[in-house]
C-alpha cells in the first residue's frame, strides 16, 4: 500500500493537475463551453498517450542505447530534482505555461492546438513526468502486472487533471492564481525529496553491487 501511495504522489506531483488549471483558464478564454470540454479531453488524451509511450518503450530505448538503469536513475533523479527546484524557486508552472500560451496566440496558431501545446505537453506530460514513468516501470524491477498498476495510477492522475480542467472556473475562483502557485511550490518540495531518494537508492545499489 505504501508503495502505491508513493507512486501516486510521485505521478501527481510531476503531472500536477492543480497547476494546469490556471493554464487551461488562460488558453481557453473566449471559447464556448463545448470547445472548452473538447480541449480538456484532447489535452488529457494526448498527455496520456505520450506518457503511455514512455511507459511501454522507455525502457527499450534505454536498453537500445546501452545506458545502465541505475545510471539513468541517477540522471533522472537529478533532472527531477532540478525540475523540482524550478517549481520551488523559479517561475511558477502556471505563469510560465501561460506565457507559452500567449506566445502561441501571438504567433497565430490555431486555437484547437492549445489542447496539445501547452496543455498536454509540457503542462501535463512534462519532462519530469516522462522520466518518472520510465523509472517507475523498470523492466528489471517490476513485472507486467506491477507496470499495469503504475499505468492505472498514471491514468487516474490524468483523469483527475481532466476533471480539474472541467471544473477550472469554480476552482480558480476558490484558490486563486496565488493559491495554485503555492500548491505548485509545495509539490516541488515533495518532488525534490522523491528525486533525492531515487539518486541515493541508486548510488547505494551501485556501491553494494558495483553495477551501473
Amino acid at each position: 500500500m505504501q508503495d502505491l501511495i508513493e507512486r501516486f504522489i510521485t505521478l501527481w506531483v510531476v503531472i500536477d493537475p492543480i497547476g494546469t488549471i490556471p493554464v487551461f483558464v488562460a488558453v481557453t478564454a473566449g471559447m464556448s463551453s463545448a470547445r472548452r470540454r473538447s480541449t480538456a479531453l484532447q489535452a488529457a488524451l494526448v498527455s496520456a498517450g505520450v506518457l503511455l509511450f514512455f511507459l511501454v518503450l522507455g525502457q527499450i530505448l534505454i536498453d537500445a542505447l546501452g545506458i545502465g538503469l541505475y545510471s539513468f536513475q541517477v540522471a533522472g533523479g537529478i533532472v527531477l530534482f532540478l525540475f523540482a527546484l524550478t517549481m520551488i524557486f523559479g517561475e511558477s508552472k502556471p505563469d510560465s505555461d501561460m506565457q507559452l500560451a500567449e506566445t502561441e496566440e501571438q504567433s497565430g496558431f490555431d486555437a484547437p492546438a492549445v489542447g496539445i501545446f501547452p496543455l498536454a505537453v509540457p503542462s501535463l506530460a512534462s519532462p519530469g513526468a516522462m522520466l518518472a514513468i520510465v523509472l517507475l516501470t523498470d523492466n528489471t524491477r517490476f513485472g507486467i502486472a506491477n507496470q499495469a498498476v503504475t499505468a492505472a495510477i498514471m491514468l487516474s492522475v490524468i483523469v483527475a487533471a481532466y476533471l480539474a480542467m472541467r471544473l477550472a472556473d469554480p476552482l480558480i475562483r476558490l484558490i486563486g492564481h496565488a493559491g495554485a502557485a503555492i500548491i505548485s511550490r509545495v509539490m516541488g518540495m515533495i518532488l525534490a525529496s522523491v528525486a533525492a531518494d531515487a539518486v541515493l537508492s541508486a548510488l547505494l545499489v551501485i556501491a553494494e553491487t558495483g553495477q551501473l
